[in-house]
């Protein structure tokens, strides 16, 4: 009888065995849209992307299968696309989106549904929506308390973000520029006309520079007569780390931290607020008595600075701000609206009202996105303010446009097994004077480096974008690009190029379009953009390194900075290759032969551990269109005898080349503020910007700032900094 039991259990094992090896190799939907039980709310241009466990027979994915219903039980017009990895299902709207007025529709997957091996669709799936024509506000507390209440109960959703954006000429504007004789620079920016906060500005006669928490105005012209005209000291809980210029006013934004009063001993969660006030602050002067700035007013937003943009006489600043949705837990009730202050309205502290917090429905990030609008031709004027609930990663602005892109992080984690890699969503705003307005969005494969990697041309917006992960071989990376028109609907597309590399660095130059891939050699790509329908690649130069960053010399020629770099064989799990950086390194791109571009002239500047902070920040490079001169800060290592791997410090100052395309790259001077027996870097001494004002070019770091002649390279002055 034992045996007969014995016999009889290991059959029911086996039975279940073979049942639980059946369910699990029957097809399904792996994204979240199988498990949805509300009705989503989304924009009437949603394109649906739907990804199966298994490659899929393209013969089952029809209108039978698959299909969009109204809420009179209609068929909508919908155009269906199976995707390159034949397991993802794109449904795209009708042409113009769907009916708001009829705003409720259900999509539907059916058991007819065919995997590629034979097996069909487990269930039918049927998941509700309601499309609406822009986004949808908040309204009231407990909607928004009901929203951060169920992202903390999603505990495998995590939250992403960075809490870690023409005036007529003035008397003194005209005077500065006289004064230069040649003119002065400005800071290196991607889009000419928006310019960009940086931490040294100048106006042709002064050089604004913040050091350790100060804003120093230097009288630099002349420049053997250098001195300090005033200095702008904060308080403590303020830490100034950008500036802008425009005209008589000089706006210093950086960040600010204020505990918040505490009332009789309650704790921030029964006061119904956040313990503590982190937040961007912009403070505007009136320069024009250099030696006496006068303060004309303060404007605060509650989070982190995404990014900033000084156009047509307005700064623009968007911030980063996550609440601290803990405080629900305590108190169901708590207020956790983004708070802001304005000194020409009202110098307290104020809750942004529920009615104007708008959402993305998409969204399941728990950040504010904060626009804020100052114009600086009429500093009375009422503070251009937009919040969105749904956060960015990246920025890029036009002259029209705002564009922000997030990497849905959240989404890419519940894909767990099938290699992590996150998609990014793109929300395109539109600019009226102080009015920022949600247009559009939409969702494309893989993410976007920084902001070089998105560009607008002809009303049609470029991005490209890594899928995947490089160091992945089982799921290998890949990079794509993509045009989408001004209702960020997809026009043209190129996919799969480099499969194993990521990008390191874009430039969108008119019908050009310049990539740069990296993962053991530097894959330049010549891409040309003007069928914007139909893009092609038109010519691809494979050489040692990469460059981070890519800048226009002319139409035909392209400067890359990055780092050279060297491949040693491999010694760990499969024997992968070493890939070690071997100092800067400056290329010179002739891409006059669109399919054949070379690479003209190459300067390498020290070995393993030279860096410079151009790699990181385009701010840091120095142009002189004019003379062909470019200069940056730079720290250089020389690699040591005898070793693999280490290096010794060198030099830490500043490069200045002449660059062009008849003679290539040619040092001119190396600038060095530290002591000559310095056996490290000096911090107070580290040159950390170049600007030039006509004939002179300044070095500055900290505590110095020297002059030298543009055409000799002779010292002409000096300044010691306190």
């Amino acid at each position: 009888m034992k045996k007969k039991w014995l016999w009889i259990g290991g059959m029911m094992g086996i039975l279940i065995l073979i049942a639980s090896f059946a369910i699990g190799s029957r097809l399904k939907i792996v994204s979240d849209l199988a498990e949805m039980k509300e009705e989503l709310i989304v924009l009437k241009n949603k394109v649906w992307e739907v990804e199966f466990s298994k490659e899929l027979d393209a013969q089952s994915i029809n209108s039978q299968t698959v299909y969009v219903l109204d809420q009179e039980g209609k068929k909508q017009p919908v155009d269906l696309l199976l995707a390159k990895d034949q397991k993802t299902v794109v449904i795209h709207p009708p042409n113009d989106g769907y009916n708001v007025k009829s705003p409720h529709y259900s999509l539907t997957f059916t058991k007819g549904i065919k995997a590629k091996s034979g097996s069909n669709l487990i269930n039918t799936v049927e998941a509700k929506f309601t499309v609406m024509e822009t986004l949808p506000t908040i309204e009231s507390r407990e909607k928004l308390n009901a929203y951060f209440k169920k992202l903390l109960k999603e505990e495998r959703t995590f939250f992403t973000g960075r809490d870690m954006a023409v005036s007529e000429e003035s008397s003194s504007d005209k005077s500065a520029a006289d004064s230069a004789q040649g003119g002065f620079s400005e800071t290196n920016v991607q889009v000419e006309g928006i310019d960009e906060a940086d931490q040294v500005k100048t106006d042709g006669t002064h050089i604004y520079k913040i050091s350790e928490g100060k804003v120093q105005i230097i009288k630099a012209v002349p420049a053997g007569k250098m001195a300090v005209d005033s200095v702008l000291p904060f308080s403590h809980s303020f830490s100034p780390y950008q500036l802008f210029l425009e005209g008589n006013q000089l706006v210093v934004i950086g960040h600010s931290f204020k505990e918040m009063r505490k009332s009789q001993g309650k704790s921030a969660a029964d006061l119904m607020i956040a313990p503590a006030f982190q937040s961007t602050k912009a403070i505007v002067y009136n320069i024009q008595n250099k030696q006496q700035p006068q303060l004309v007013r303060k404007i605060e937003m509650e989070g982190s600075l995404l990014a900033s943009r000084l156009m047509d006489g307005k700064v623009y600043m968007v911030t980063s701000h996550y609440p601290e949705i803990w405080i629900l837990e305590r108190n169901k009730e708590a207020d956790l609206r983004p708070r802001y202050s304005d000194s020409a309205e009202n110098k307290d502290l104020q809750v942004i009202d529920y009615n104007k917090i708008e959402y993305f429905p998409d969204s399941k990030h728990a950040h504010y996105t904060n626009i804020a609008v100052m114009d600086l031709q009429e500093p009375k004027s009422k503070l251009g303010l937009t919040t969105y609930l749904g956060s960015g990663n990246e920025l890029f602005m036009s002259k029209n446009n705002l564009y922000l892109a997030i990497a849905n992080y959240e989404d890419a984690a519940l894909t767990a097994g099938r290699g992590f890699s996150p998609n990014t969503s793109i929300y395109k705003f539109s600019i009226n004077g102080r009015n920022v307005e949600f247009q559009s969005s939409t969702d494309i494969k893989g993410t976007v480096l920084n902001q070089f990697s998105m560009d607008e041309y002809k009303g049609n917006f470029r991005v490209v974008t890594t899928k995947g992960q490089a160091w992945d071989n089982q799921n290998p990376s890949s990079n794509n690009l993509y045009i989408l028109d001004e209702n960020l609907k997809q026009i043209g597309k190129l996919e799969d190029l480099a499969k194993g590399e990521r990008i390191y660095s874009a430039r969108f130059m008119n019908d050009r379009i310049y990539m740069v891939t990296f993962k053991e050699t530097d894959p330049l790509f010549v891409i040309d953009g003007s069928n914007s329908e139909k893009p092609v690649v038109l010519g691809e130069l494979k050489i040692p390194g990469f460059s981070n960053y890519l800048h226009p010399l002319d139409e035909n020629h392209l400067i890359g900075f990055g780092h050279n770099t060297k491949v040693m064989s491999g010694k760990g799990e499969g024997n992968q290759p070493i890939i070690t950086t071997e100092g800067v390194k400056i290329s010179l791109f002739d891409v006059r032969d669109t399919t054949n571009p070379i690479e003209k002239n190459t300067e390498i500047i020290g070995g393993r551990g030279t860096y410079t902070p151009l790699n990181h920040d385009h701010k840091a490079l120095l142009v002189h269109k004019e003379k062909n001169v470019f200069a940056f800060p730079i720290t250089v290592y020389q690699n040591a005898k005898g070793s693999q791997f280490e290096s010794q410090y060198e030099f830490q100052g500043a490069y200045v080349y002449k660059i062009d395309a008849r003679d290539g790259i040619q040092l001119q001077t190396k600038i060095t503020h530290q002591d000559e027996n310095a056996i490290y870097e000096e911090w107070e001494n580290t040159i950390e910007r170049l600007i030039y004002i006509g004939d002179q070019i300044y070095s500055i770091s900290p505590k110095r700032i020297d002059a030298y002649h543009l055409d000799e390279f002779t010292k002409t002055g000096e300044i010691k900094l306190d």
